[in-house]
Parts: C-alpha cells; structure tokens; sequence
C-alpha cells in the first residue's frame, strides 16, 4: 500500500494515477471525498480529512510501505512561513507516529539555500526536519518550475493580449510538467532504493526562457505575435494580492521570482539523464494550455 497526500492537486494525483497504472494497492488522502472520486473509481481507497490533523494524517499514513507527503498551499494564509513551519511539524510527528519508513517528500530546486528564495525557503526547513528524524528514509524531490505556472498568465494574455511576470524574460531555466514529477514518484516509491536523508532534482526536457515559453503558448492558442513583459516587483505583488493572494504569500513569491532573475535558484546536480523529464511544452501548450484558454 502506498498513501499520496494532496491526491486532488498536481502532482498528488498525478502520482496516484501512475501508481494505480502499475497495479499498485493506493491510498490517497484529500479534504473532500468528491475530489477522489476519479481515483476511487479507478481502485484507490480514499482517506478523508484534514491533513493538518496529525492524528488523522498519522492514521491514514499507517500500514504503507512509503509515503509521497507535501506541504498543501494555503494561498491566503496571513503568515504564510508560519503556516509551512506548523504544517510541517504536522507531517513529521504524523509520519513518526504512523511507523512508515520510507517517504518521498514533494520540495524543490532551490532548497539547497536557507533563505531569499521565498516559499522554497519552508520546503529546505522541512527538509531539515526530515533529516533529524532517526531511522527514517527519505527522498527530497526537487522538481523545477512547474507548467502548470502558466496556467496564471491565461487571463492576462485573454483581456490584455501579453503575457508577463516579475521573472525575466530573456533567460533560460528547467521547467518541468507535473504529470512527469508523478511518473518519477511512483518509481521511487515503489523502487524504495534510498537510504538516510537523499535528494534528487527532476529538471523538464530542455531550459526554456519565458520569452521562447510566450512564443510557444502565443502558437498554440492562435496568437503568433503574443509579447512577454516583466513587470516591476512592486506591481507584481499588488496584482498577485488583487487575485487572492495574502500579501504574505505574495511577497514570498516576489522574492523567490527575484531569486530566479538572481541565478539564485539553479541545479545542483546539473541536467542529466537522469533527471532530465519527457514531456515537452510545446506539448503541454497545445494539448492543456490552448483549451483551458479556449475555456475561459
């Protein structure tokens, strides 16, 4: 048995639906039974609750052979730091209680460095947590930007026809699909192959600028000559906090927005077989990006 938390986000899911692909026994942990609806009806047994409820998180983890844990997002937490130290203690004396032994944890590049990397920064305290607890075997996975990121900019290009951030445009870096960081989770975990406290990168296909990422997206969805701009620091956060966003939150990721224009946030390991991924994003422009534009 394996047990996925966050089963109805990104990569949860993503790792469940790769486990049961192989035939593996899943038990998947959301909020809502509805959101485990598809993967129950393809043979996952469900665990309903609240993760940040160690009890409950500690019983649903019992009985695994590994665990895939992560810190959910909490988009309008006031104190979102505070909100991953809490939740991250949560998971530990969960996975302590719970016996399981070995655990992939869902982090991040850029959790080498301790600090001025925004939201990175709770994933590399968590990661230090895990390295504390004796006689536990976990697998830090450190994906790259994801994707699915650019699901953000859809609105933007639809009512003010560019694309843009506070990232700049004219440098390359990893960017990886969630589908892929799935497939490479449910390996782990069946593979079980790690000892002590380990950490793997998983980098995407290629490094891709945002500017060559606009370009992409701007042909998938019809729109050839489609711009990308990099907006000031000051007004990016004032938009994240007019989408929703605590002003917390959004100047975490201001900061880690900065760290990437810094060539703070980078691999470790360098790009390998590896750790180098299948999917493309011309891909995953044309085939997921273009109809949920297309939707709007």
């Amino acid at each position: 048995m394996f047990t996925i938390m966050g089963a109805s986000g990104k990569t949860g899911r993503a790792t469940a639906e790769a486990l049961l692909k192989q035939g593996e026994k899943v038990r998947v942990i959301a909020r809502s039974k509805d959101h485990l609806k598809a993967l129950v009806e393809r043979g996952a047994e469900a665990a309903v609750g609240d993760a940040a409820d160690a009890g409950f998180l500690a019983g649903a983890l019992r009985g695994s052979s590994a665990a895939y844990v992560l810190i959910p997002p909490d988009l309008a937490h006031p104190d979102f730091s505070a909100y991953q130290d809490q939740f991250g203690e949560t998971v530990i004396k969960a996975v302590k209680d719970s016996g399981v032994t070995h655990v992939v944890f869902l982090s991040s590049i850029g959790a080498d460095r301790p600090g001025g990397t925004g939201p990175i920064a709770g994933l590399a305290r968590q990661e230090k947590r895990f390295a504390a607890v004796a006689g536990l075997n976990v697998l830090a996975l450190r994906p790259t930007y994801f994707f699915e990121n650019h699901f953000n900019s859809l609105g933007l290009i639809k009512h003010q026809g560019i694309n843009g951030s506070a990232m700049g445009g004219n440098y390359g870096f990893p960017q990886i699909a969630a589908s892929d960081i799935g497939v490479a989770a449910a390996q782990l975990l069946r593979a079980r192959d790690f000892k002590g406290m380990t950490v793997r990168e998983l980098l995407g296909p290629r490094d891709l600028s945002l500017d060559e990422a606009t370009k992409i997206i701007g042909a998938a969805i019809g729109k050839p000559d489609l711009k990308y701009v990099q907006f000031p620091y000051e007004a990016a956060l004032q938009a994240m906090v007019g989408a929703g966003l605590s002003k917390s939150l959004a100047s975490l990721y201001v900061e880690m927005q900065k760290a990437f224009n810094e060539g703070l946030i980078k691999s470790v390991e360098g790009r390998s077989a590896r750790n180098t991924t299948p999917t493309r994003f011309e891909d995953f422009a044309a085939q997921t990006l273009a109809p949920a534009y297309r939707a709007q």
